[in-house]
């Protein structure tokens, strides 16, 4: 079973996350179920279907991160933390086309979102640059073409 690489900060979200869903969420449904048998039949109760549809994705939800969580190794900043981009670092690039600059955050494939600029080290421009360090240049392919960034700074 390969491991999954997250950032500290990624593994004490989705335990926190885990903890709420397993006590919090739960009890809410569990209360929802409840209220919905006093209503009578269930085979035509919309709150009761619901709430058992609602139940069986939490469960789903749940299993998937104690599953994430056994397999989750956890990364550290290394010694040279500022100088090359490694998984947790924040890193601002400049398109070299556009001008534009961005900062991003290479986290672990599990803890991606590229809405909060949270980019897999496994992604094209996550691979791009790991290992490389302020003042390099590096070219994605995305879906829109190649684009040309210049790595600012490391943090």
């Amino acid at each position: 079973m390969p491991e999954i690489l997250m950032t500290r900060e990624g593994y004490e979200r989705l335990k926190k996350e885990l903890e709420e869903l397993k006590t919090v969420k739960r009890r809410e449904i569990a209360e929802r179920l409840r209220h919905a048998r006093s209503l009578g039949d269930l085979s035509e109760n919309f709150d009761y279907q619901d709430a058992r549809r609602q139940q069986a994705m939490l469960e789903g939800r749940i299993r998937d991160l104690e599953h994430v969580l056994q397999r989750a190794r956890v990364v550290d900043r290394p010694d040279h933390a500022g100088e090359v981009v490694h998984l947790g670092s924040r890193v601002r690039l400049r398109d070299l086309d556009s001008g534009r600059e961005r900062a991003i955050t290479l986290v672990g494939s599990f803890e991606a979102d590229p809405l909060q600029d949270r980019i897999s080290i496994v992604s094209p421009l996550g691979e791009a640059l790991l290992g490389k360090s302020a003042g390099d240049e590096v070219e994605v392919q995305t879906p829109k073409g190649i684009v040309r960034y210049r790595i600012e700074a490391v943090e």
